[in-house]
């Protein structure tokens, strides 16, 4: 009696454990349903395209302020860091060795002047008496010489006197051109020559100010070739914006000067030029800055947010898809420029492509989906699908 009861009970239990797995069974065969995406229509739109590369601060002019003669320093009349004007006068040097020079030259002259006088009256009367036959044609020769070797001695005299007023001149050394002036590498009392090496200071006119901006080879050919197929209008002009160090935009927009035509063996990258206006003296030479170019206008480009591209190992940009039968599809994409927080694509996608960009966590290639426009969604999702 016991045995049946126990066999009864096991059978009741088998019965119990076999239903319990055909159930849990049936609940793992129930397929999942469509996760729910929302996704943006592509389109293409004018869109300018812009380059952000690094730049250094150059002065629009600069001069080194240098001693033309040589002699020690007596003042120094201006003040380091401050603006001076062209024909200001920077320093002197001592002057009395250059001013003891012209006064010789100057007796110089007067004495070949004397002379010239004497040759000439020695010359005429010889001229008369040779006429007459009182005189040799020898002695007419030797005194016409006289005459014009005491002309030579005039004009030399006069060359002398304008090259001591010249040095005489230089011993006030005046700025060059008009700008801030740097530190004094000299000081009164210094003794400065004519050919040192080191200059006295330095001039530099920083409003306008250049903008050295430096671009590969590579995107430089790039943006050639989009240009060349008509995938990007040219500007007539390259309008240039900066960013500082500090991460905040320059006031004022600068032009496009003119691009090397060379490419530097070392680097691989072309320097260009842009000029900026500077009137609060701001931008220093030697800064670091971020220039950004608009290097042309894409008629038909096509961009998305830079969260829906991911990268496989290859490299390549992937995009997820949803094709007409709401299926999630992979796109091989090449991405150009960045502009904001989007890609512009350059080949991949098409106008009317439906692109996946909230959501992408919870589908994979070939699985089906439920999708929702960032048109029709929520206005907190569209902005969030939008960053």
């Amino acid at each position: 009696m016991r045995t049946t009861f126990k066999l009864a009970s096991l059978i009741t239990a088998a019965i119990w454990l076999s239903g319990c797995d055909s159930h849990d069974q049936s609940q793992q065969q129930q397929p999942r349903p469509p996760a729910a995406v929302t996704y943006m229509t592509v389109a293409n739109h004018s869109q300018a395209i812009q380059m952000e590369l690094p730049g250094r601060t150059r002065a629009f002019v600069e001069a080194e302020v240098r001693p033309q003669v040589s002699g020690i320093i007596l003042e120094r009349s201006f003040t380091e860091g401050g603006m001076v004007k062209e024909g200001q006068s920077l320093y002197q040097i001592d002057d009395a060795t250059y001013k003891a020079a012209l006064i010789a030259a100057q007796a110089d002259l007067k004495r070949a002047q004397a002379n010239l006088t004497s040759t000439r009256a020695t010359a005429k009367r010889y001229k008369e008496l040779l006429n007459k036959r009182g005189i040799s044609q020898q002695d007419y020769d030797l005194a016409q010489a006289a005459y014009l070797e005491a002309q030579a001695s005039v004009a030399a005299a006069k060359a002398s006197i304008n090259n001591a007023e010249i040095n005489l001149t230089y011993t006030k050394v005046e700025a060059p051109i008009s700008g801030v002036i740097g530190k004094s590498n000299v000081t009164s009392g210094a003794l400065v020559t004519a050919n040192q090496g080191q200059p006295l200071a330095q001039i530099s006119q920083l409003d306008p100010i250049n903008i050295d901006i430096v671009q590969s080879s590579n995107q430089l050919l790039n943006v050639k070739k989009r240009i060349a197929s008509g995938q990007l209008e040219q500007p007539q002009t390259t309008a240039v914006t900066l960013i500082l160090d500090d991460g905040t935009v320059y006031a004022h927009e600068g032009k496009l000067q003119f691009a090397e035509v060379t490419v530097n063996e070392n680097t691989g990258s072309v320097t260009m030029r842009a000029e900026f206006p500077n009137p609060e003296g701001l931008l220093l030479p030697g800064m670091f800055v971020r220039a950004v170019l608009t290097v042309g206008t894409d008629p038909d480009a096509i961009v998305v947010p830079q969260k829906t591209v991911t990268r496989n190992p290859k490299g390549q940009g992937i995009v997820m898809v949803i094709n007409a039968n709401n299926i999630v599809e992979p796109r091989i994409v090449e991405t150009g420029e960045s502009i904001g927080n989007q890609w512009l694509i350059l080949s991949g996608l098409k106008a009317g492509d439906r692109v996946i960009v909230d959501g992408l966590q919870k589908v994979r290639p070939g699985a089906p989906v439920t999708p929702t426009s960032v048109n029709d969604a929520p206005a907190e999702t569209s902005q969030k699908a939008a960053q």
